[in-house]
């Protein structure tokens, strides 16, 4: 197989996903459809092997198969709500495998969070921390905490996707940082056991990640003459992926090469919150060809996946490397967009593609990491159905939504 992406490639002209082609699952399971590899996930994953934690950013990609397969592995979880706790939770990942970061944390959600036992809360504010206190009271209970500090470093990413700037609403800086810090060490209900950072996602200048952990380490320095004690450094995620086929997405061994030794001057332990690394490449999106427009312009395909199953597109101009499911030599420039009664439901803008006809497959790569985890009922399209291939096999790990399922919680 001639490999666009880790275990996705051409085989005899045809899109094999690990061991299966994709057209059998597109025919049998129908389309959209997204589809995952498990060995992709199994070895991007084991990148993260110098981790004391990897917790894997549920936002990412929340299928509890995919958690669960990951929990196998030894993941913990990043989760940002009540609802990303319950899932890691009942994909099996151990309470003290989880952190809660978020800058909007609800009082149900901290105490669901306390009542479990989770590793820790990524504090975010002065609110929150004396929330959480609150809470942690009210159970009588002490709350484990690791303040969200912003390094205010450049990752040189889309805004969008960028938190770790002064004017993010992320984190706080480092004398606000400080303060919390005091007042966790004196209170009877907060225990302060980590710091946390985390500048953005898709990052592919690895020399953020240093400028960041340097700056931390030298308030962990300075937490330490307050007699402020901590033991775990939470590095965050980011590092990017190649959205393109035959590139070298950053290294995450230089990562490594870049936080251990900082982690080790600080007698600290590494959690990292990768989850686009993960995933991101291990997905693709099949979708089919409904009609083919043509005006004197312009080449439209018109494909049967919108901007509500996958919303980078259109949200942020994301690209994302598209061909056919057959290989074929002849070449267009065409435009592909989705039945989504929107202007911005488009996947790519006049792109070299092969020339298809009314019922071929297109495949969207790259799209295991905030594809369907993003996608919504918009313009009341179900959502589309999850598989994971796994060697010669697969199984559908989420069916497809019905039109029941569309309205079955309204009254």
């Amino acid at each position: 197989m001639k490999e666009l992406f880790p275990f996705i490639g051409f085989e005899e002209g045809k899109l094999k996903v690990e061991g299966v082609f994709v057209e059998e699952v597109a025919r049998k399971v129908g389309t959209p459809v997204y589809i995952y590899s498990k060995r992709a996930i199994e070895e991007a994953f084991k990148e993260f092997n110098f981790t004391y934690l990897t917790a894997f950013a549920v936002k990412s990609n929340s299928n509890v198969s995919i958690l669960r397969l990951l929990k196998d592995l030894g993941a913990g979880a990043d989760t940002v709500s009540i609802g990303e706790i319950f899932r890691a939770l009942t994909a099996g990942i151990e309470p003290k495998k989880i952190v809660f970061a978020g800058v909007g944390k609800r009082e149900e959600e901290i105490e669901f969070a306390l009542e479990r036992g989770i590793l820790m809360f990524n504090v975010e504010s002065k609110g929150e921390l004396l929330k959480i206190e609150e809470v942690a009271k009210k159970l009588n209970k002490r709350a484990p905490v690791a303040v969200r500090v912003n390094p205010e470093v450049d990752p040189k990413t889309h805004p969008y996707i960028a938190t770790g700037l002064k004017n993010s609403k992320f984190g706080v800086d480092f004398e606000s940082a400080l303060e919390l810090y005091k007042i966790a060490k004196e209170s009877k209900y907060l225990e302060p056991i980590g710091i946390h950072f985390h500048i953005g996602s898709q990052i592919k200048e690895l020399s953020a990640f240093k400028e960041a952990s340097l700056k931390v380490r030298d308030f962990v320095k300075e937490l330490r003459s307050e007699r402020i004690e901590i033991e775990l450094f939470d590095a965050g995620g980011g590092i990017g992926i190649n959205y393109e086929p035959f590139k070298e997405p950053p290294s995450v061994r230089k990562l490594s090469e870049i936080l251990k030794p900082i982690v080790k001057e600080l007698g600290l332990k590494l959690i990292l919150e990768p989850g686009r690394r993960i995933v991101g490449n291990a997905g693709v999106l099949i979708t089919q060809v409904l009609y083919v427009k043509r005006n004197k312009e312009k080449t439209f395909y018109i494909v049967d996946a919108g901007m509500n199953d996958l919303a980078r597109p259109s949200l942020y101009k994301a690209y994302h490397y598209i061909d056919g499911t057959t290989y074929k030599e002849k070449r267009v420039k065409a435009t592909v967009v989705g039945p989504i009664c929107e202007s911005g439901d488009v996947f790519a803008e006049d792109r070299e593609l092969p020339e298809l006809k009314e019922g071929d497959y297109l495949a969207i790569f790259s799209t295991g990491a905030y594809g369907f985890s993003m996608a919504s009922n918009y313009n009341s399209r179900p959502r589309p159905a999850e598989v994971l291939i796994d060697g010669d096999g697969y199984k559908v790990i989420r069916e497809r939504e019905t039109l029941a399922s569309l309205i079955e919680r309204e009254f």
